[in-house]
Parts: structure tokens; C-alpha cells; sequence
């Protein structure tokens, strides 16, 4: 069975299951044990709070209770996980919008900075909530208050309850830039039974290539297209003109290298190259945005047990003449600090976490350079690196040999920025054909029947 290209003229509905597949045996326990375990979930919050994964003030969130009230009218629910897949669908937000002049949306997110993130980049007729626990009673308090027409899960969201409940009360379900690792399908396969359960909800599952777009046919999905990956399409991060023009004023002329979405075992690596570079580039600043800010102070720590000298954003300070090394531990800021470097090293690679997002940096004309471990987004990094827009480097001294060389070569600087946009071209789409597909499980808005509160 062969996956199936979404062309931007499909029309016709994408049917809800007309009865929900016989409930499996594996999601009858786990629904019982989210059932049962409903009393600590109170206990589980608090402890996360205390962490910082939390935000105490919006707990009733969690527990599916919402201070918002519910507009009138269409109301499409899309859910992201977190900041990268809250990035991929602000852009398809936007668009429903403006196909659907009174649609309203709910987003809802997991996570602290996503949270954060969304706060000052939602569109209009749009609002944010924390997803509730996937509990049975949680989540139903939480779709009798929202009761949305739509609800759109992102990338690899597979929560059960969060499925099957709005399932069955006959709400379209739909998977976007739907994508799922070697090692999440085969754990799926080792429980067919619940995959299909709750892959045969969905009305739609829209792959970001053929080949995902069959492993979820082969775990149980039914209208399975490859429409491509949505983030190819999302615009440049924004960039905040007051930062951007005092960051680069105590930057001044010094070469620069950004460090992008690092993760916990790439610093060290990081700050050996900038050891190597700072040798034959005097003055050499390297700029660190972890993957997650809240690991700041520990990434600066071991930044300073090499020597070198370190400032952290998130304490206000900017870097003086001395600092060599700029954690920039905040939020929201990868457009300001990609516009203010000319090469950026793109995180998650060089441990096995299978790669960052690229494209923000092409978008700012930065030059990508990469780690050997890129299967998160396999495939713009493929199409970058065969047009020469990106670099694979392995270890310090690969990572340290390009960045000196592109930093000493401006013609060869500009022609992978060139190769970048060429190769990002050539994968873009995938927005238009997403929205071609959830239309149509958006009834005429003359057939919805009232919905004020």
C-alpha cells in the first residue's frame, strides 16, 4: 500500500468513522489506569511546578477547567506539543483565518515555553489553554467547555484519551505534519492492537513524506496523504529591532558563530571548536542558545570549567569585550540572534537526538552547519545538503575547520546561502495542501448549529 499525494485541488468531505473501532484491549487498561490515577494527577502538578515544568497559576487548566469562555460560532482546537511544533502551526492558523473570516481557534501546548512562546504570536480569534491531562474525566470537562467542530493534533501527538474522546462525539480528528521515528513505529508495531485503535480516528493524517505517510497506513490510519513538512513553509522567526540593534552594537565587528537548539553533551563539544577557531580568529564570539533555557546555568558552568569567559542573557547582562562565550538563555529570540550571526551550527546533531529545525536559520540567511544526526527533519536536511546549503561536520575539529573557513570566504559563505534557498524552494506546499485537507472537515458555517455561551 502506497502512501498518496494531496493535491492543492482536493475537494470532497474526509469522512469520521461512522462507529469508533472496537476499544482493544491494551487502550481498555490504559484508559482505566488514567480512570484510576485521577486522584494523584493534583500531587503530579504540583511536583512538576516545583521543577519549573508548571505554571502554578494556570494549574485548572491541566485539569481541564478553563476561565476562558468559549466563543460563538466555529471553533477549530489545534494542538502542539511544544515550541517547535507551536512554530509549525502559527502558520496554519493564520490561514484558516483568513480562508474562514469566522472561524475562531484554540491552541493548546504542554509545555511552559510553548506557553511563553505563544503568548505574544497568536493571531486574532485565537486563544491559548494548557491541555488538559489525558484522563478521561479531564478530558471531557474539557471538550464540554470548548466543544470544538475541529480538532487538529500536530506531528506525533498520540495521546489516548485525548483521541478517543472527541471520537466519540463525532468531532473530525485530523494528524498534521504527521512523523514518526524508526524507534516510536516499531514500539507502535509491538502494539498493534492499540495503534490502530487510535490511528483509525482520525479522519485525516497529513505525512510529511510518502514513506511516514506509510507507516501510519500500516498502523491502522485511513486517509493517509504526503503533503510535506509545514515548517518548510513557516516564515522567518521574528526579530526584535531594539535587541537585534543592541546585540549587534556590543558585538561590533568580531566574528561570530551561533550555536542553535543545543543539547546537553554538545557544549563541550561547542567550546573546544571555539578553542580551535579563537586561535586563527582573534576576538571570536560564540553564541550558545540551549535547546531548553532553563539548562542556562549549567551549559554556563561548563562553558567556564574550560576557561573561557561566559555571560548569560537571561541575567540582562550583554557581552562585553572580553566574553567569548554568550549563553543566550531566553525565549522566542532564535530570529534576533540568526540575524545577527552569518554561520550557525544547528543542535540536536551531534548527539543522537535526531536534529533541530533548520529552516529558521535559512530564512535569515545564515548558513546551516550540522551534526551526522539529523532524522528529526530528514528531509530539508537532505535537500540542503545536496545543494550545498548545509554542512555535515562530525566532531570539534570538523565543526571548528568549517566555521573558519566560511568565516575567512565570503564568495563561499554566500553560495551555501544561495544553495539554502534553492533547496527550501524546492520543498515548499505543504501549508497550502494542509489547509485543502481540513477544510473540508470544517462543516459550511450556515450548518453549524449555536454555539453561545
Amino acid at each position: 500500500m502506497s502512501g498518496q499525494t494531496l493535491k492543492t485541488g482536493h475537494a470532497g468531505p474526509l469522512p469520521v468513522p461512522a462507529t469508533p473501532p472496537s476499544e482493544r484491549i491494551e487502550l481498555k487498561v490504559y484508559r482505566a489506569l488514567t480512570w484510576a490515577a485521577l486522584p494523584v494527577a493534583p500531587v503530579i502538578l504540583r511536583l512538576r511546578e516545583r521543577r519549573g515544568k508548571e505554571d502554578p497559576r494556570r494549574r485548572a487548566e491541566r485539569m481541564g477547567r478553563s476561565s476562558l469562555l468559549r466563543p460563538g460560532g466555529q471553533l477549530a482546537w489545534i494542538h502542539a506539543a511544544s515550541v517547535g511544533e507551536t512554530s509549525a502551526v502559527l502558520p496554519l492558523m493564520l490561514e484558516l483565518l483568513q480562508v474562514r473570516p469566522r472561524l475562531e481557534l484554540l491552541l493548546t501546548t504542554g509545555t511552559v515555553t510553548s506557553a511563553q512562546f505563544a503568548a505574544g504570536r497568536l493571531p486574532p480569534r485565537s486563544r491559548h489553554q494548557y491541555v488538559p491531562l489525558d484522563s478521561p474525566p479531564l478530558v471531557a470537562r474539557f471538550l464540554d467547555h470548548w466543544r470544538p467542530d475541529l480538532a487538529v493534533f500536530t506531528e506525533q501527538e498520540m495521546w489516548p484519551n485525548l483521541i478517543v474522546e472527541p471520537a466519540r462525539r463525532g468531532i473530525p480528528l485530523a494528524l498534521v505534519n504527521a512523523r514518526m521515528s524508526d524507534a516510536s513505529f516499531a514500539r507502535w508495531q509491538q502494539r498493534a492492537g492499540l495503534a490502530e485503535a487510535l490511528f483509525s480516528r482520525f479522519s485525516v493524517v497529513l505525512a510529511q513524506n510518502d514513506a511516514l505517510a506509510q507507516r501510519f497506513m500500516r498502523l491502522g490510519a485511513g486517509r493517509t496523504f504526503a503533503v510535506g513538512n509545514l515548517k518548510i513553509d513557516a516564515p522567518a522567526p521574528p526579530i526584535d529591532g531594539t535587541a537585534y540593534a543592541a546585540l549587534r552594537a556590543a558585538l561590533g565587528d568580531r566574528p561570530r558563530l551561533l550555536a542553535a537548539s543545543t543539547h546537553a553533551g554538545e557544549e563541550e563539544i561547542i567550546a573546544e571548536a571555539h578553542l580551535q577557531i579563537a586561535a586563527h580568529l582573534p576576538g571570536l564570539m560564540t553564541i550558545i542558545a540551549p535547546r531548553h533555557p532553563d539548562r542556562g546555568s549549567a551549559v554556563a558552568a561548563a562553558i567556564s570549567d574550560r576557561g573561557l569567559t561566559v555571560e548569560r542573557r537571561s541575567t540582562g547582562a550583554l557581552p562585553g569585550p572580553t566574553t567569548e562565550v554568550y549563553v543566550a538563555d531566553t525565549i522566542g529570540e532564535l530570529g534576533t540572534l540568526y540575524a545577527s550571526t552569518p554561520v550557525a551550527f544547528i543542535g540536536g546533531s551531534l548527539v543522537p537526538h535526531g536534529g533541530q529545525n533548520p529552516i529558521e536559520a535559512v530564512r535569515h540567511g545564515t548558513a546551516v552547519l550540522t551534526g551526522p544526526f539529523t532524522h528529526n527533519f530528514a528531509d530539508p536536511f537532505r535537500a540542503l545538503t545536496d545543494a550545498g546549503g548545509a554542512r555535515v561536520v562530525t566532531n570539534a575539529d570538523g565543526l571548528a575547520d568549517a566555521v573558519a573557513a566560511l568565516l575567512a570566504d565570503p564568495d563561499a559563505l554566500a553560495q551555501m546561502q544561495a544553495g539554502a534557498t534553492r533547496a527550501l524552494s524546492s520543498l515548499a506546499g505543504a501549508l497550502e495542501r494542509t489547509v485543502a485537507a481540513l477544510l473540508p472537515l470544517l462543516a459550511d458555517p450556515s450548518e453549524v448549529r449555536g454555539r453561545a455561551v
